[in-house]
């Protein structure tokens, strides 16, 4: 269970029975291979979390009327694998009291226990990284092997990853759907996702953002950076583009110590942008 810390995010003084959304955050970097601190990202994003106004212009809503409750962090478990226990745990609890969780990381290895949480869904990874290898390290639930185990819970046709410009020889990516930064660059991230979203067989969409999948420009503080990645405006394409199909959110992989402060603000912005626009498709669909 999550243990109350001092600092919530940003406007999420609901409670959890009245909550549509449910912040949690999970401090855990056991499995980084390069930098390591993404455990410090909780707590930093929501310091980062309050820069921003109540109101949302863009988008017609204001915070003062989403319904988020901060349920704090995860202690950490012994194992890995325990670890990765307590998480589908907790996400289980959320998603069956039907509310939206929105996950901080820590690393990637934090995101197959949530999906597999949900059932039958699909899954989106921003990622510069396929992570498709089965182990690493001699570890299953390695960051390296995310979307592997996200396939494996959901099924082949039900996930894909989006913005990679990084895959290991061994990676042996047979049943992989993704989409490269390379050719997202080359012929927009429009053509390219709505493409690459019409092959999922499941409507429900879980939404993960690796925080690396983003260019190092724009969200330097991250474990293991890679060149030649996506804007903060693709990846605001893809959260709106989904909107309603959304059912879940996490962003992981900031790493603090190497930051100047504008990847943990991004990530918050994030978190808040999936929040307003689903939030909007809600009241939206309610009008009609």
């Amino acid at each position: 269970m999550p243990i109350r810390g001092m600092l919530r995010f940003a406007d999420a003084v609901s409670s959890f029975e009245d909550a549509q959304f449910v912040v949690v955050g999970v401090p855990f970097d056991k499995t980084t291979t390069f930098r390591s601190g993404a455990r410090f990202a909780p707590t930093v994003i929501r310091e980062a979390s309050l820069n921003f106004e109540r109101e949302n212009f863009e988008h017609g809503v204001s915070f003062g009327d989403i319904a988020v409750q901060d349920a704090g962090d995860l202690y950490e478990e012994g194992t890995v694998d325990e670890m990765v226990e307590s998480i589908e745990e907790e996400a289980r609890r959320i998603v069956s009291a039907k509310k939206f969780p929105m996950f901080i990381g820590g690393e990637h290895s934090i995101t197959p226990p949530i999906v597999k949480a949900f059932g039958e869904i699909s899954c989106i990874s921003i990622d510069a990284h396929l992570d498709y290898r089965d182990e690493y390290q001699g570890l299953k639930n390695s960051h390296a092997c995310a979307h592997r185990r996200i396939v494996e819970s959901v099924g082949k046709g039900n996930a894909f990853a989006f913005g990679v410009r990084s895959i290991s020889v061994d990676e042996k990516v047979e049943g992989a759907l993704y989409a490269d930064a390379f050719e997202i660059h080359e012929k927009g991230v429009e053509e390219v996702f709505d493409r690459m979203l019409a092959k999922l067989k499941r409507k429900p969409v879980y939404l993960s953002l690796d925080i690396d999948g983003i260019d190092p420009a724009y969200a330097p503080g991250t474990g293991t950076p890679e060149p030649f990645g996506l804007t903060p405006w693709d990846v605001r394409y893809v959260i709106n583009k989904l909107g309603d199909r959304l059912v879940g959110f996490d962003v992981v992989e900031v790493c603090p110590p190497y930051d100047n402060g504008n990847t943990s603000v991004l990530a918050a912005r994030m978190m808040r942008e999936v929040m307003a626009v689903k939030w909007k498709s809600r009241t939206v669909k309610t009008k009609k």
